[in-house]
């Protein structure tokens, strides 16, 4: 399988190429600075299996800047493949020609200037792959390499033919190229390189450091391997050696005992190796025997090696930190993640079929409640069968269903005959066994059928008539209100889950023990007559390791629909006294069906919508959703009856809710102000839009094959913050048309950005634009 992405401005009509190619450009971290008429762009990228980015541009006459200054700590080059180009950086000016390097900082900005066609490679480094190797300061600003001799030219040619192959390649292929480029990329800077570029004596020390590190590097499966020989064969004492690594505050054993346990790791992990034993591993980089090497593993990964071989990996740059989502893929797990996986009474065979819909002008109300056959848990897939057919302009009575009833099933539960149905789970029977988009056979984690990643119950779909791609959705959220308790105990009452869990922005950070800790809150949500509604907390508990009805333990809250045992929790009545908490009902899944061939993880948002975690999707909003495949397939769920911006600990009011929506579609060819140009979903009220902005604004084309486990490792505050703000600009410009200069100065002085949520693998910042700023 190939990790590569591609987009060509053919694929638009000419007066479209300009702005489709400066946007392509801005998703890669380029800006278009100028372009001449009759502009052609290409762009091929590919991401290799250790996270360096490749991106291949082909182009006509031009000029665009590298600016991966949201990306802090990675490092860039760019190589000239065809054409010629200028380097323009602060006041210096250098020509490029055929084969020229380029490097530079992540916050060092590079603007080329193109006068003909031209090919260029872009080589982004991520900061995990620098720092657990590169310690010499790295330059400032943007520096050329010469590339007519030495190191510097093998390194070009290198990377010349993987940009030729680029498209072909796979991330096996790839792999070997990744490891070398650290050690290449630091060779080149240094061979040649003046006093002066390196920083004056500092720098000179720095680059002696560096070739000490390559040394050992090339060494390091030589088991006698010793700081006196490194000393000797670059011409220094032993003492001034030590220095040198007191200077970075390590040392020599320790810095070699990283390096040999972090390759032994790498071949652990990779296919090329599969067929070596441990053994053979440890001792080829250098260790001595099996137990010091298992306890220095341990030690170093919190994971020995055995586990590690065979656990899927979670995340490269901190796999023993627990997460959410999937893991990285592996050949077996992707084969059974599929619509294979889903049943027959589940799956359209085809694109929905419409043409049963009556035809006609009159708006009809129609009634969906929920029961097995009419939700889907914790995915999204464009093969699943619409359970009801709509017009454009019709109402719906929608129910939907928190996830996390089962944390009070007494509550929230028992005797509602919708939540029963959808909850049932006992060891003869599981209503809904499917929860999330992994394998059914649970041989991911072990967790259960679909593997909880994904976890939110969405009533649904709902298949729109005529609606196609290119079109957009409106879902006007007329009413919501609580879903009441079943149970007679708890008459006229409502109540909501709020869970405090392992994927929760502060776990990582918590003061009092036990650190490791998940606190769910049950609260009771009222609306009575004369005042405003509110929510209380009823009691706390910690989570325990729960068995559920199929025998598997969870020692986290890492399944959805897990029936708590009260039996096995001690209940804290005494929380959050004298605090009312005013609701704000609104809906924290709002997703059509996403262009993806195979099953979605309902968690992170996407460009479809999804799990936008934004308490303005309440009464009174309006939702606007692009069209992604025929039908649209709209689904809801995952309520709420209050949140606060961020989601913090990683669970809103988690609460049962149904709500009066309507459903209207907007054709392709009729989109105007607001919906010109939309590509991304848009909150409006009565008083804001609210542009919404993700870290990865399209993660599964972005990310490649492994995107629904790469989502999860990769999100950032300042990478939403930029989608945000550039979807905002572009919301200005194009729809009240705003100059580039204006939009910026109206998004500082008088918009509102505000964090959406940091806990759904796909992290959201959203930029609030009141309507009373345009008194026109």
């Amino acid at each position: 399988m190939v990790a590569v992405v591609r987009f060509t401005t053919n694929a638009y009509p000419k007066e479209q190429r300009r702005e489709a190619w400066r946007f392509a450009l801005q998703r890669v971290s380029l800006q278009l600075d100028a372009a001449e008429e009759g502009l052609y762009g290409e762009i091929i990228h590919f991401r290799g299996s250790l996270g360096i980015d490749f991106f291949r541009l082909t182009g006509t006459a031009q000029a665009w800047t590298i600016d991966f200054s949201d990306q802090q700590g990675s490092f860039w080059l760019s190589l000239l493949l065809d054409g010629t180009a200028h380097l323009v950086s602060g006041p210096e000016r250098l020509l490029l020609s055929d084969g020229d390097i380029v490097c530079g900082r992540g916050d060092s900005v590079g603007r080329h200037v193109f006068s003909s066609d031209n090919r260029t490679l872009i080589v982004r480094v991520p900061q995990s792959l620098l720092t657990s190797r590169l310690k010499a300061p790295l330059p400032e600003v943007p520096r050329r390499i010469g590339t007519d001799a030495g190191t510097a030219r093998v390194f070009s040619g290198m990377l010349r033919a993987l940009a030729d192959a680029i498209g072909e390649i796979t991330t096996d292929q790839a792999r070997p190229v990744e490891m070398a480029l650290p050690e290449f990329l630091l060779a080149s800077l240094l061979d040649n390189a003046p006093p002066k570029a390196l920083g004056g004596a500092a720098g000179m020390r720095a680059a002696l450091l560096e070739r000490i590190f390559q040394t050992i590097e090339i060494r390091l499966g030589d088991p006698d391997l010793n700081y006196q020989q490194v000393a000797a064969e670059h011409g220094i004492s032993p003492r001034y050696l030590q220095k040198l690594f007191e200077s970075i505050e390590d040392s020599f054993g320790h810095y070699v005992k990283v390096r040999r346990l972090e390759r032994c790791r790498l071949d652990l992990r990779s296919p090329l190796h599969v067929q070596k034993s441990i053994s053979d591993i440890l001792f080829q980089w250098g260790f001595n025997d099996s137990a010091s090497f298992s306890r220095a593993f341990r030690e170093q990964y919190g994971i020995s090696p055995r586990e590690y071989r065979k656990a899927p990996v979670a995340d490269e740059e901190a796999f023993a930190k627990l997460h959410r989502g999937r893991p990285a893929r592996r050949e077996r797990l992707a084969a059974e993640v599929d619509v294979e996986d889903l049943s027959e009474d589940d799956v359209a065979p085809t694109a929905p079929t419409l043409d049963a819909v009556p035809r006609g002008d009159t708006v009809r109300h129609h009634h969906l409640p929920v029961s097995p056959r009419t939700i889907h848990w914790g995915f999204l897939s464009r093969a699943l069968k619409p359970v009801l057919h709509v017009r454009s302009g019709d109402f719906v009575t929608i129910e939907t269903l928190t996830h996390h009833a089962n944390d009070d099933p007494e509550r929230m539960v028992q005797g509602d005959p919708g939540a029963e149905s959808v909850y049932h789970w006992d060891h003869h029977h599981k209503a809904v066994d499917r929860r999330g988009a992994g394998p059914m056979d649970a041989s991911a984690l072990g967790r259960g059928p679909g593997e909880g990643f994904g976890v939110h119950i969405c009533t649904g779909p709902i298949a729109v008539q005529d609606a196609m791609p290119g079109d957009l959705i409106e879902v006007r959220i007329l009413d919501l209100k609580p879903r009441p308790s079943g149970n007679p105990r708890f008459a006229g009452k409502a109540f909501g889950s709020n869970a405090a869990t392992y994927w929760g922005f502060h776990y990582q950070d918590l003061l009092t023990e036990p650190k490791q800790r998940e606190v769910i809150t049950i609260y009771e949500v009222e609306a009575e007559s004369g005042r405003p509604a509110s929510a209380h907390a009823v009691y706390s508990y910690r989570w325990t390791p729960q068995t559920d009805p199929s025998g598997h333990l969870h020692p986290r809250y890492d399944y959805p629909g897990v029936p708590v045992d009260p039996a096995t929790i001690e209940r804290n009545y005494d929380v959050l006294r004298n605090v009312e908490i005013p609701i704000r009902p609104h809906f924290g899944f709002i997703a059509v069906a996403p262009a993806y061939s195979g099953l979605v993880d309902s968690v992170p948002p996407n460009s479809f919508g999804g799990n936008l975690d934004n308490w303005r999707t309440g009464p009174g909003a309006r939702v606007f959703l692009p069209v992604q495949v025929p039908g649209a397939l709209l689904s809801l769920g995952d309520p709420h009856a209050s949140q606060g911006d961020s989601e913090l600990c990683g669970t809103a009011i988690e609460c049962s809710m149904t709500a009066l929506i309507q459903v209207i579609r907007h054709p392709a060819g009729e989109l105007r102000d607001q919906l010109r140009d939309l590509d991304y979903p848009l909150i409006e009220t009565e008083q804001e839009w609210v542009i919404v902005g993700f870290s990865h604004p399209d993660y599964l084309k972005e990310l490649g094959e492994d995107a629904q486990s790469e989502v999860y490792k990769k999100s950032s505050i300042d990478a939403a913050m930029r989608d945000a703000f550039r979807k905002a600009r572009r919301f200005l410009m194009t729809t009240k048309g705003l100059t580039e200069d204006e939009a910026i100065s109206l998004l500082s002085v008088g918009v509102d950005f505000g964090v959406s949520q940091v806990v759904n693998g796909n992290w959201g910042v959203h930029a609030v634009i009141r309507k009373a700023l345009f008194t026109g």
